[in-house]
């Protein structure tokens, strides 16, 4: 047998580490070795945490000690700041990062993939992990050549604390490359409740939706004359991302850069520019 890929998971008792953590547990090729956690979980068994029996592996507040343990892939799920700071530590170790949480700006994403550059190690940075997602964001792509009018509404648990999320910004800014010059509005519009016409990015109205209930959602509505195209994804629960998480743990280490989107990893069709 292959020797397994070593895992450790920071963010280990939320709901996605959580999942994560249950779902390498089932793979023969990857093992936990670390867990990084919040201090009222400091000590207990990171299986246990998650549901997914005991593993052996404590939850620690220590991520410098947690790397020296042989670790060859830190899955984070940390808020934006935090994963990027995480990641700062794990490059120079040896150690990729693959990042699924958000609010990571772009200017902290050009920095980490200097640093992994410099050091030759791969890392991720994905704002979506299920792949659904992914191909809901390339099917937007491909309708922006043809549909340049666009917008994006997308719904959210309402323990998220950034918005948009990052896979709306990054929809936007596929649709903007695609569609070229943003479209003239048809009438100069007035706003009689602030924000009512949501926030841009990328030129490309942003609507956030934060209800209890919610997991992750995002419509992208495209019209043009006499009609109109949506294209939805749902993701019902945390394991909508697994597939596509396992697919970045375990390619990762065979990257020779920082990889922004899971789409890179995917066998998409050839995209054709404007």
């Amino acid at each position: 047998m292959a020797e397994r890929v070593r895992v450790a998971v920071a963010g280990a008792a939320g709901r996605m580490g959580r999942a994560a953590i249950r779902a390498i547990a089932r793979e023969p090729d990857l093992v936990l070795v670390g867990a990084i956690g919040r201090t009222n979980n400091i000590g207990k068994d990171a299986g246990e945490v998650a549901g997914a029996g005991r593993l052996g592996v404590p939850v620690s507040a220590d991520l410098e000690r947690t790397l020296r343990n042989g670790v060859d892939v830190l899955l984070d799920f940390t808020p934006g700041a935090a994963a990027v700071d995480h990641a700062r530590v794990a490059i120079p170790t040896g150690v990729a990062p693959v990042i699924g949480g958000t609010g990571i700006t772009p200017q902290q994403i050009n920095d980490l993939s200097r640093l992994c550059e410099e050091r030759r190690i791969g890392a991720i940075v994905a704002p979506n992990f299920a792949i659904g997602a992914v191909l809901m964001m390339e099917f937007a792509r491909q309708a922006a050549r043809y549909f340049p009018h666009a917008e994006i509404i997308e719904l959210h648990h309402d323990r998220k604390r950034d918005a948009p999320s990052g896979t709306a910004v990054k929809t936007a800014a596929l649709i903007s490359t695609a569609r070229g010059k943003e479209p003239v509005p048809a009438v100069k519009e007035e706003e009689m409740v602030p924000g009512a016409r949501g926030g841009r990015a990328e030129g490309v109205p942003v609507h956030s939706v934060r209800l209890p209930g919610l997991v992750a959602h995002q419509e992208v509505i495209f019209g043009g004359p006499g009609q109109t195209l949506t294209i939805r994804h749902d993701s019902i629960s945390e394991e909508s991302f697994m597939p596509g998480m396992l697919l970045a743990v375990r390619r990762v280490g065979s990257l020779p850069r920082l990889v922004y989107g899971l789409e890179k990893l995917l066998e998409l069709p050839e995209r054709v520019e404007k």
